[in-house]
Parts: C-alpha cells; structure tokens; sequence
C-alpha cells in the first residue's frame, strides 16, 4: 500500500465522531458537507419560527435591565431552543419515514434515501433532548422539572395526525412552550400576577404569566394557520392513506378560510401583548407591517402551487418572528425611540 492509499483509508478524530452521529463517511467527504446534510435533516434553519418569540419573551422579561437577562441566561436559552427543535424534528422524520418513503414529495429525505441511519437519527434525538434537558437545569430548578413536559409536547406532535383532525393545534402548542420557556428562564417563578408589593394593577401583570400567555396563544394560531397552509401540500396523500388533518376533514379551500380567520386572531392577541407592556408606536407600526405579511401569505397559499406555498410558509413567517422580535426590542431596549403618537 502506498502513501496516498495509507492517508486515503486513515481513520482521524472527525471520523469517529462521524461514524457514531451518522454513516461512515468517506476520507473525502468535507466536514461542511456531513454538517449540512444533518443541517438539512433537522430543518435547522425553520429554527427562526420559533427562537425569535423565545428570545421576544425574554427580552420583556428582562426588561428591568433593558432586556438583557446576562450572556449566561441568553446561552442557555439557545442551547435549549436548538436542542428542544433538534429533538422534535429527529423524532418527526424517524416516525413518520414510513410514510416519506410513500409521499413523492419527502421520498427524497435523509432516512428514506439512506443518507442517514436510523441508529444515528435516534442518537441525535436524545442527545438533542440531554441537551435540552441540561440546559434547563442550568438555567434554573423550575425549568428543569419542567423540562420533561416540553419534550413530551415536542415529540408527542409528531403522532397526532394519525388520530385527530386538529394535530395543527398540537403543533402550536409544541412551539408556544418557546416563549413561556424563555419567561421562565428569566424569572425562574410561576406567577399568574406579581406577588411583589411594590406594585399593582397593569404593573403587576406585566410582572406575571399573562405576558408570555398571551404571546403562546398567539403562536398556537400562528402556527395552526401556516401549518394548514403547509398540509394543503399533501391533501391527496394524506387523504388516501389516513392520515388526518383539518385540510382533510375541511378541503383545501375551507381550511385555508380557518387559516386566515386563526392569523387573525393571533394578530389580536399581537395586539393585546403590545397594550400590556404598554407598546408605542414602533411596535404598533410593526404590527401594521405583520398584518399585511398576512394577507400576501393568504394570497399566495390560494394558488396551492408548491412553489408558492414554500414562499408563504417559511419566507413570510420567518421575516414576520423577526420583524416581531426587532419591534420588541426596540420598545424595551431603547426606550428614548418608543415614540408616542400623540
């Protein structure tokens, strides 16, 4: 064996962690490349649906420091966003790989092709739920006993389409613990209303649970409208192999309707989150800007073309998370810019 054949076959470091998080790979294979297919398999980047109303909730949180919990807090909180996203979407594609493997749409998936094993998709769900958990016992004791029933609601969305109609709700409520997580990560209690003496009324309200409420029950319907946008995809699969969803029991046109009346309610309960934390007008033109990112995501979904549908579901959702969380923190941290308007 020559040199070139000897540095061919020698196994290093990168390797070995390779071969334990997914198939061996080849010496030629760039590391950039192994991290983007796992990338890929997880939809890291649909992470921004959700981490921006986390890290919105944790800035009103903090806002007796100008929104700022510490590196500390703010560290921890990422570590168990992404691990939290990373454990629900591993566990998504292994449950339902029967199923990819039948839809012409996901028959190009990772487990499905073989790109990755399933060995490796469940190493990675539980260290991804490890860190999760980890990461809440870092942040405080009450996140970390709550942390087991965040994963249940993460995971437990993924089997929901094979017994109810209304498995887009589950899903909402998966992605909602988000910002109610980020509160508690900050405050470390469970108060309804500010036990604090020191202050009353809308005061202590915004000190307590109704905040990040308000803004999980605005995710809920959030999601539940751009979720059925996106099961609009699958109407025919889904309905000739029993899988359930509101697009099924509706039809694509009458679940669209349920769509657009759920993203109006959630621009509401936009509106109520921004009278509580007594919001100016930043905040409020932002809200003007989310409300027309809505009406064009309706317009697009209605063509039902895949194309268009990709366009309304990530790339008008996730500029209208940022645009959210920008107006946000533009209210609590630069207090001297929150304009009045009269």
């Amino acid at each position: 064996m020559n040199r070139s054949e000897m540095k061919r076959v020698e196994p290093t470091v990168a390797h070995f962690v390779l071969y334990w998080i997914g198939r061996p790979c080849q010496s030629d294979l760039p590391m950039f490349a192994v991290l983007s297919r796992w990338a890929s398999f997880v939809k890291f980047s649909h992470t921004l649906f959700a981490l921006p109303f986390a890290l919105a909730s944790m800035v009103v949180a903090a806002r007796e420091h100008r929104g700022w919990p510490g590196w500390r807090v703010f560290g921890w909180i990422l570590v168990a966003m992404v691990g939290a996203r990373t454990c629900a979407m591993a566990f998504n594609r292994i449950v339902d790989r029967r199923w990819d493997a039948l839809n012409p749409r996901t028959a190009g998936r990772h487990l499905v092709t073989g790109e990755i094993s399933l060995g490796s998709a469940w190493l990675l769900c539980g260290l991804a739920a490890a860190g999760l958990v980890f990461a809440a016992w870092m942040l405080n004791p009450l996140c970390f006993w709550l942390s087991p029933v965040a994963l249940f609601f993460v995971c437990f969305y993924s089997l929901t389409k094979r017994f109810t109609d209304f498995s887009h709700v589950w899903l909402g409520i998966a992605l909602a613990i988000a910002p109610v997580g980020a509160w508690l990560a900050v405050t470390g209690r469970l108060e309804v209303w500010s036990s604090s003496g020191s202050v009353t009324g809308l005061a202590a309200l915004r000190q307590g649970l109704a905040v990040p409420g308000v803004l999980a029950l605005a995710v809920v319907l959030w999601l539940v409208g751009f979720d059925v946008i996106y099961a609009t995809q699958d109407y025919e699969f889904d309905r000739s192999h029993g899988l359930r969803s509101l697009v099924v029991r509706w039809g694509p046109v009458n679940a669209l309707s349920v769509a657009f009346l759920a993203h109006l309610f959630m621009w509401a309960l936009l509106v109520v989150f921004g009278l509580i934390n007594g919001f100016r007008l930043a905040y409020w033109l932002g809200l003007i800007v989310i409300l027309g990112l809505l009406v064009a995501e309706h317009i697009l979904a209605r063509r039902r073309d895949l194309r268009w549908v990709n366009a309304a579901f990530f790339k008008l959702n996730a500029v209208i998370s940022m645009l959210f969380l920008a107006v946000t923190v533009v209210e609590v941290v630069f207090p001297w810019f929150r304009l009045r308007w009269y």
